[in-house]
């Protein structure tokens, strides 16, 4: 598979779990928002709670499951866009917030709430 069409695939299935989420509640604010130092696939509010969502999807668990992917060195850039985000959005760093994974396992779908905190 190439990089755009991993790109294209990567869309499909934040757009679906993008839809997914506003089913369970949320409000999506932002999708893929990028700044110089890396990128969050959704930006959302739920439940009083400003969350950054990373959205990753395995075909198989032939190199490890969806969620397993989000390592430390992906939450670092993640946790320091956020702080980019509430910088540029003028939103006090005492808002809550919170950092949750939808992964995506062939048709399996997770949410882990909380799933990583400040870096």
């Amino acid at each position: 598979m190439t990089a755009g069409n991993r790109r294209q695939t990567g869309t499909c299935y934040e757009q679906q779990a993008a839809a997914w989420l506003e089913e369970q509640g949320y409000k999506i604010l932002e999708h893929n928002y990028y700044c110089h130092l890396g990128e969050i696939d959704l930006i959302a509010e739920e439940g009083g709670y400003l969350v950054f969502l990373e959205v990753k999807y395995r075909r198989t668990a032939a190199s490890g499951s969806a969620a397993e992917s989000v390592n430390r060195a992906k939450q670092r850039r993640i946790y320091r866009c956020a702080q980019v985000y509430m910088k540029h959005h003028e939103i006090s760093f005492y808002h809550p917030v919170r950092f949750d994974v939808l992964a995506i396992d062939g048709r399996e779908v997770s949410l882990i709430k909380n799933a990583f905190g400040g870096m």
